[in-house]
């Protein structure tokens, strides 16, 4: 019987990961699998070796003040893994834990193939890598056309499948009636998937809800958790006493509710693309503590931290960072948009152009699913 291990580092890429092993098991039941994984992939009937937040940090300085935790971490599904002996070694994001996984894999036994899902953006920092992924990377997973010349440069095989969040259909709709006021306008928040980035970016966002409160009386606030965060979120609404904000973390309650949205305030990352493709306005926040940030600065050689103002070389989606990651700042970017809907206008036009751009034309669930089979 065939076997892989799946691994993964935060939920998000336990998401895509079960994408493909979704699509994959469609005409290859008999395949056995093992992984790092969350609720996703549980979802499957795919057991995990240790339960997905035991792994998930964030920053320079949260992955130095864990380090013997995430050693012992990778030692121990390094562990399983060869004891597991899977033909296919899948790793997902997360590249601080799952390539430096496939790396000691790729040592200890050059028959397991390795092949990992989103590249590490070496078009943002550290271009360097390449030649060292190379070493121990059988195949890479691209979301992005332009990530092939990296990869190519450095003769490592790769394949362009697109990205995920560009490929839902919107038909399943949802009654939302019994959950939401329908004469309310929704505002989506996103917090981040990790606690240690919703810890920091919580107590702003509340504020936020409450500057929006003491001006407006026509809009309800909706933010999408997780599993792992939905619970401090829904403490810290209530200890704040905000009356017309709401917490949802089942996904397709939570893309009805992106859908209906007027407008979102979200962490950037790979959560600004699907807010993209729902075709909703936006701004982007981050924050983390100084050190990380300076790090960031010194190694990163991009100007902006979205995709899509990457792609555009100018800030289509406004980046509220560091600093600027404020209530004060949240309300009034998002006021100034509210109140001018040429603004909003404009960004949806851009943002809907580049996303043509970079689409596939085929599911990237289906391409990396043929890629992995390929490798069988």
């Amino acid at each position: 019987m065939k076997k892989i291990f799946i691994i993964t580092g935060e939920p998000s890429g336990d998401k895509l990961a079960s994408k493909v092993i979704a699509e994959l098991k469609k005409n290859n039941p008999n395949i056995k699998y093992l992984c790092v994984g969350g609720n996703h992939l549980n979802a499957l009937g795919i057991k995990s070796i240790f339960d997905l937040k035991e792994i998930t940090y964030i920053g320079f300085t949260s992955v130095l003040l864990n380090i013997f935790k995430i050693k012992s971490k990778i030692d121990k599904t390094v562990n399983e893994i060869i004891k597991f002996d899977p033909n296919i070694l899948f790793s997902v994001d997360s590249p601080d834990f799952t390539l430096r996984v496939a790396e000691k894999i790729k040592k200890m036994n050059k028959n397991i193939k390795t092949i990992h899902y989103i590249a590490p953006q070496v078009w943002v920092w550290r271009e360097g890598r390449v030649k060292k992924l190379k070493k121990f990377l059988d195949h890479v997973l691209l979301l992005f056309d332009f990530e092939k010349k990296y990869f190519k440069k450095e003769n490592i095989p790769c394949t362009f499948i697109g990205h995920p969040l560009l490929e839902k259909v919107f038909d399943n709709k949802i009654d939302l009636t019994n959950i939401l006021d329908k004469k309310k306008k929704i505002i989506s928040l996103f917090a981040g998937s990790r606690i240690s980035e919703t810890s920091i970016l919580l107590p702003i966002l509340s504020q936020f809800v409450k500057m929006m409160n003491n001006k407006f009386n026509e809009y309800i606030f909706i933010f999408h958790a997780t599993h792992n965060n939905k619970d401090l979120i829904s403490d810290t609404i209530r200890n704040n006493h905000l009356d017309n904000t709401q917490v949802i973390s089942d996904d397709k309650i939570k893309l009805q509710i992106l859908l209906n949205s007027v407008f979102a305030v979200a962490k950037s990352g790979t959560i600004s693309l699907e807010i993209c493709n729902a075709n909703v306005p936006s701004v982007i926040i981050y924050k983390v503590n100084f050190i990380n940030f300076f790090i960031m600065k010194l190694l990163i050689k991009v100007r902006y931290a979205n995709i899509i103002n990457i792609i555009n070389d100018k800030e289509v989606i406004p980046e509220l960072l560091q600093s600027e990651c404020n209530a004060k700042e949240i309300f009034n970017s998002v006021v100034y948009f509210l109140k001018n809907p040429e603004l909003i206008k404009s960004q949806l036009e851009t943002v809907n152009e580049t996303l043509k751009s970079i689409k596939s034309k085929n599911s990237s669930s289906e391409s990396a699913a043929k890629v992995l089979v390929n490798y069988l």
